[in-house]
């Protein structure tokens, strides 16, 4: 299909969160009219930051209320509209029959629009590396577009943990699927790493896991990530940028999806040293890290970092198709937390001295 045209119509579901409202705001940069989608257009504490943006009061920027367990909530949204951005979360990944149906409904409200010729769909680099048996990334440590986690595997099943990432790559077969059946309109699937950067309401603080970590590490505590992976970032707004680069291509086809990483890994108790590296005139009275994991996992750390040390996450593919230029990881999480301090009213626990800031 082709792009999507320059000053065009797109509607952006999840527009209310973390990545949807940073989305929102590159479309209405780049000149599109943008339907933005939200639970509660009246609920002014999440849905705010939106009202207060200019194209709202010029009208190039509408809200609509839509659930996405609505069979048809969509359907007069998407009429007119040329693109769209499924960013929204489902509520419940480890139910795939749930999953199936959100994806049912809004791609009927695709196909009834007759005008959308594309939709971005929102994924993870967890339906990239999410391993159930992590010597699969010694045996396969290169992640590119290509790479999914092995399927085949019997431990992976949502009771292991594994529902986030099998939901995801399920929604991503639905949509392309769909779209090759209907001939009319094309599905792209955006897999971006884990997400840092300014938030834009107080809300969105604790509305994804890991602007709510920085969170956690000003108010003095953090933990170990999973099987002690490290960080693997991108900024929210280059996320943005290349969701909506993916709409404007000329050079994706149906059922491709591409990688949204800056490149840049790093310890989770590195992230926490750096709020003080960054920021040392805010004085972050930095907290040693928690482990949550049982005994026979930790005396592991040293096996489980090792297998994340050679892992190669690629993201040649999406910078051949999207003229995009990461940031790196310190400008992310510098921005991350004077938006947690400015925006989400976070008290940062303080050294002895820097207490004052706090009042």
């Amino acid at each position: 299909m082709a792009a999507i045209p320059k000053g065009g119509r797109v509607a952006v579901t999840g527009a209310a969160g973390f990545i949807g409202g940073w989305v929102v705001r590159e479309l209405l940069d780049r000149g599109y009219r943008v339907r933005a989608c939200v639970r509660d257009v009246n609920e002014d504490s999440k849905v705010g930051f939106l009202k207060n943006m200019g194209a709202y009061a010029s009208g190039r920027l509408t809200l609509h209320s839509a659930n996405l367990d609505d069979a048809g909530c969509f359907d007069e949204i998407f009429k007119g509209c040329h693109g769209v951005a499924h960013v929204s979360h489902v509520s419940d990944y480890d139910d795939h029959d749930y999953v199936r149906r959100v994806c049912d409904h809004i791609i009927n409200s695709v196909n009834e629009s007759e005008s959308v010729t594309r939709v971005i769909v929102t994924s993870s680099i967890a339906a990239v590396i999410s391993e159930a048996d992590l010597q699969e990334l010694v045996r396969r440590p290169v992640c590119y577009e290509d790479r999914y986690p092995d399927e085949s595997n019997p431990k992976r099943t949502p009771a292991r943990g594994q529902g986030y990432s099998m939901g995801k790559v399920i929604a991503q077969r639905v949509f392309s699927d769909a779209a090759e059946v209907h001939g009319g309109w094309d599905a792209i699937t955006c897999c971006p790493a884990d997400n840092v950067g300014p938030i834009q309401s107080a809300h969105q603080k604790e509305k994804g896991p890991w602007q709510h970590n920085i969170e956690t590490m000003l108010l003095g505590k953090y933990y170990q990530n999973g099987a002690y992976r490290p960080w693997m970032t991108v900024d929210v707004r280059d996320d943005a940028f290349c969701h909506v680069g993916l709409l404007e291509s000329v050079a994706v086809q149906n059922g491709e999806r591409y990688i949204a990483w800056s490149t840049d890994m790093r310890k989770v108790e590195d992230i926490c040293a750096d709020i003080d590296r960054l920021l040392p005139e805010l004085g972050h009275a930095t907290p040693g890290v928690t482990d949550p994991f049982p005994e026979r996992i930790q005396a592991r750390e040293e096996e489980l970092r090792g297998y994340w040390a050679h892992v190669e996450l690629r993201n040649d593919r999406m910078k051949s198709v999207v003229p995009i230029e990461f940031r790196a990881l310190d400008v992310s999480i510098r921005d991350c937390v004077e938006s947690l301090l400015s925006v989400g009213k976070v008290p940062a626990v303080l050294r002895e001295g820097f207490e004052d800031k706090q009042a």
